[in-house]
């Protein structure tokens, strides 16, 4: 049976500084670009969690060497791509989606498998894609084997990416290896999440690579070198927002050191969301500081593009003063987990009174009560249950060690953050 981590319930206002470590969406895109970049690389300050390690393997397998500096930073040394080589995905959609472009461009076979659930994540969007382009792929979702000739033809290739933007970051990161470019159309529902698909042209130009992204939904990468990077990663600003959300449920002050003035994170978006629930939210050379209210206000609000916040906002939104509806966020069913049918089914079992929609959640707060708080092999859904505790006794969150995938020692930095400020 799995454990279960008694949430620890707040005494009082939230009031701590939280250094957050690195993203997780920067270390793993920086990470496929140093294996395919001309030259020796250095990722300082990057994220070692499950689903970072799992990228770093995942091109070790390939040729890749992928070693540890003497201050925490990731050396990264390309070599010639190589099979035969075995992919574990885990449940990361990063390595499921980015690796299979890198891996059509190895000599040999290459497998891919991963967790048990992650098999039952969309990946035939990605695949066909390759197949257009004149990759060999047996399967249309994990396990599946990939057997790559040593080049790339590319060209273009037309996909729905509804269902994530990862299928058109996963091409686009390794493009310019190929021997003609490629143009990635998509024709479909809008794309979620596009603040990370303008995260990997940001990336991809930074390193000298020429996109062209002037026609809506249409990106176009032409041949040529990456590259090498020097770099250091910011924050994970996805992951820094249980922390600030305790502040904003505990009418405290949480601050994030580190926090860019300027960035592509979706993350960033946690900003506008916590001042439309009424707290505080101040940019400073110290970092992001977010001052709770001394009531959450409900919110009406279009999650389309920052779709990862959804399990935070949502624990917030049990905890408000009306009802909020969240909407845009039907890809969401796709993710981790169902993200949609699990937070209504944690949230309910607490006392909570939440309904899906066609496109989301409507969440009308309820007195809440403990019980146990499912997580479904999903980092968020972890994160939310620990939101949750801070303010309703009893909650007992299964699996906290999935935080692992993305936030090292969430448990032990959720008790340092409740430790009072001497």
């Amino acid at each position: 049976m799995t454990q279960l981590w008694p949430a620890p319930v707040a005494a009082g206002p939230v009031r701590a500084t939280v250094p957050v470590p690195g993203s997780k969406s920067i270390t793993n895109r920086a990470l496929v670009l140093a294996a395919l970049a001309d030259g020796r690389s250095t990722l300082r300050a990057p994220l070692r969690s499950r689903d970072t390690e799992l990228m770093a393997a995942a091109l070790r397998s390939l040729g890749t060497e992928v070693r540890d500096g003497t201050d925490g930073e990731w050396l990264v040394e390309p070599a010639a791509l190589r099979g035969p080589a075995t992919v574990d995905c885990g449940l990361a959609g990063t390595v499921m989606r980015f690796v299979p472009p890198v891996a059509a461009l190895a000599d040999g076979p290459v497998s891919f498998d991963g967790d048990p659930h992650a098999r039952t994540r969309p990946l035939d969007t990605v695949l066909d894609a390759l197949r257009s382009l004149g990759t060999e792929i047996t399967g249309d979702s994990l396990p599946f084997e990939l057997r790559g000739t040593g080049t790339l033809k590319g060209g273009r290739v037309t996909i729905d990416a509804s269902a994530s933007s990862q299928f058109v970051s996963g091409l686009l990161l390794s493009a310019a290896r190929s021997e003609q470019g490629v143009t990635v159309v998509h024709e479909g529902p809008p794309v979620p999440s596009l603040p990370h698909i303008d995260m990997t042209v940001a990336m991809l130009r930074a390193a000298g690579v020429d996109v062209d992204d002037a026609q809506p939904n249409t990106w176009h990468v032409s041949p040529g070198p990456i590259r090498a990077l020097d770099t250091e990663i910011e924050p994970d600003l996805s992951n820094a927002t249980p922390f600030l959300a305790a502040a904003a449920a505990t009418a405290g002050a949480v601050t994030v050191p580190g926090w860019p003035a300027a960035t592509t994170q979706a993350g960033d978006g946690i900003r506008d969301i916590l001042t439309t629930m009424g707290a505080e939210v101040a940019l400073s050379p110290a970092g992001l500081t977010v001052t709770g209210p001394s009531r959450l206000e409900p919110v009406d609000i279009d999650l389309h593009d920052v779709g990862e916040l959804t399990p935070t906002v949502a624990a917030l939104a049990a905890l408000a003063t009306g009802p909020s509806r969240l909407h845009g966020i039907a890809h969401l069913r796709g993710h981790e987990t169902d993200r949609l049918a699990a937070l209504e089914r944690e949230i309910t079992g607490l006392g909570g009174d939440v309904e899906q929609t066609a496109d989301g959640l409507l969440i009308r707060p309820r007195p809440l009560h403990g019980g146990t708080w499912h997580t479904y092999a999903d980092h968020r859904m972890a994160t939310a249950g620990a939101i949750l505790g801070l303010r309703v006794h009893g909650v007992e969150v299964e699996d906290v060690a999935t935080t692992g995938k993305t936030i090292p020692d969430f448990p032990g930095m959720w008790a340092s953050m409740l430790e009072p400020v001497a």
